[in-house]
């Protein structure tokens, strides 16, 4: 599994402050989107999340996002060495996810940026 980088989530309760300030750090305009009442802003490489405390709650549980080249290789891979896929394959709205609960009891959240998703 060939891996591309690592995002960092971080849930705020509103998006507006948090968007300038990472804007003005990584000198890159946030990309936006609404995800299953989440507004979502990625900003280099932060992740920044808001909406229902409900919503967030569950997102918290998701120590990283992991970017990779390929997330079939990337579930086999995972599935080989002992995690356990506990949501996906599924598509978003920047290619496919799935999160996967590894031996040690993290989760983390496995990105490819297919354009075929």
């Amino acid at each position: 599994m060939e891996i591309l980088g690592t995002t960092l989530r971080i849930c705020v309760d509103d998006l507006e402050a948090p968007v300038a300030f990472y804007e003005r750090l990584t000198g890159t305009r946030a990309q936006r989107y609404e995800r299953g009442g989440i507004s979502v802003a990625a900003v280099g490489c932060f992740l920044l999340m808001s909406g229902p405390e409900s919503e967030l709650e569950v997102l918290r549980k998701v120590s990283a996002t992991i970017a990779v080249r390929d997330l079939d290789e990337a579930g086999a891979a995972l599935g080989a060495a002992g995690a356990r896929i506990i949501v996906g394959p599924m598509a978003t709205p920047a290619g496919r996810n799935l999160l996967a609960l590894h031996p040690d009891g993290t989760v983390f959240e496995y990105v490819d940026l297919r354009t075929d998703a």
